[in-house]
């Protein structure tokens, strides 16, 4: 099977990769061996919160300077100042163009609000959720913080808390619908996505606004757990246009009904510009000829080839499996690229949870133009992308979705310009 470009892993990073590439009119496969992080994501994607010295970023594109001094191998370092402001305006675009709305820009970040109600900066959030732009002060002088009955993954009495020391009242309600009692029955079974399976449909919505209505007099914002909205992405404007007051969203614990609605429209748009995704399947093997990937083969397919002209691999860090530890080394399973990591394994953690751990930089290794390396040579047509790259901590600088988001882009604009 032959593509221009065959892209390993279906997650942020490879459905980009896979959209952009296939706008500009390549033809492009996406193998990816299941879920993907989005299912675990807070509706949020974080350019960069902290330097690697510990201090707060407020102004991405500001602050670059300063980490390019102190991560040289960070993938913004690779990229300089200028594409990294560039790529990021060009991220923001991409998001609109395909149908996914957004808050937030590379300039300043602003905060959203966690599912225990303390306030964390980022660069981008999808438009249902509630965020601020000051980071001790919220928009509101009353809320009614709204909870389904029987859901187990909001914790109103943390965020009344929270949002008291914000100077924003909360008067907590609790919302019930008759299917619900089923669901009620198995608490294994009142997930945010079962709940959101329940509130999106159009019988119920009537009984939903009413109810909202009612709980919201005197409050100035009906805010709601993010279990709605997970096949219907315009429900939470529409209940805001009914109620006459904002509806907004937090996140509560995975799944994710928002990460699952972007992962699932990103895949819809791939698949809607021709392209083929491949779920299920593992690439297990390449074939490097004269220092390029001529194909792989898949535990599915076998003895039949995918070639392409060039290959992305973007299947992410140890959660995926994009890169493993084993007692004494930490590699890349593919192709076997050249991983950075510390040889002393007292340098990969530290016995301080929260303090950085050094597991969390290592990576695969790379060029400026994200290209992978074979025992010190650099595949030409084999790029790295997103949670598998080298040199950054998306923890403790908060960075992981904006490395994803621009590592891919800026391989979709190579790969297009060669």
């Amino acid at each position: 099977m032959k593509f221009d470009t065959v892209i390993i892993g279906g997650g942020l990073s490879g459905l980009i990769s896979g959209i952009y590439l296939s706008q500009h009119g390549q033809r492009c496969v996406i193998v990816s061996s299941g879920q993907s992080a989005l299912h675990f994501s807070s509706g949020s994607f974080d350019l960069l919160n902290r330097l690697p010295d510990g201090e707060t970023v407020n102004q991405p594109v500001t602050a670059i300077d300063k980490l390019l001094e102190q991560a040289p191998t960070h993938p913004y370092a690779k990229l300089g100042k200028e594409k990294f402001e560039v790529l990021a305006r060009q991220a923001e675009q991409f998001f609109r163009n395909v149908d996914i709305p957004v808050y937030g820009d590379a300039e300043k970040n602003h905060y959203r609000i966690t599912p225990m109600g303390m306030m964390r900066p980022t660069w981008l959030t999808a438009t249902d959720f509630a965020i601020s732009y000051e980071e001790h002060q919220l928009p509101w002088k009353k809320v009614a913080l709204v909870n389904v009955a029987g859901f187990l993954d909001f914790y109103p009495a943390f965020l009344v808390d929270e949002f008291r020391k914000m100077g924003t009242v909360c008067e907590i309600r609790t919302f019930d619908l008759p299917k619900l009692g089923k669901r009620r029955q198995n608490p294994t079974e009142l997930r945010s996505i079962h709940v959101a399976r329940i509130l999106d449909k159009m019988s119920n919505r009537n009984l939903l606004i009413a109810s909202l209505r009612e709980m919201s007099e005197g409050c100035d914002a009906i805010i709601l757990p993010a279990c709605i909205g997970l096949e219907q992405k315009d429900i939470v404007p529409f209940l805001a246009e009914k109620v006459e007051k904002p509806v907004l969203l937090l996140p509560t614990l995975p799944p994710s009904t928002v990460g699952i609605r972007i992962q699932r429209s990103l895949h819809r748009s791939f698949l809607n510009l021709g392209g083929t995704y491949m779920l299920g399947d593992n690439i297990q093997s390449g074939s490097l000829k004269e220092g390029k990937i001529r194909e792989v083969y898949s535990q599915n397919h076998q003895d039949i080839s995918l070639s392409g002209k060039n290959f992305i691999l973007a299947t992410g860090n140890y959660f995926s499996q994009g890169i493993i530890a084993s007692k004494d080394k930490i590699y890349e399973p593919v192709f076997d690229l050249d991983v950075s990591y510390a040889s002393d394994r007292q340098q990969w953690y530290d016995a301080d949870l929260f303090k950085k751990q050094g597991y969390q930089e290592f990576g695969v290794a790379t060029n400026p133009d994200f290209q992978g390396r074979y025992k010190g040579e650099t595949i030409e047509n084999l790029y790295v992308a997103g949670a598998i790259l080298e040199g950054f901590n998306p923890v403790h600088q908060g960075c992981g979705g904006g490395v994803s988001l621009l590592s891919a882009l800026h391989i979709s604009n190579h790969i297009l310009n060669k």
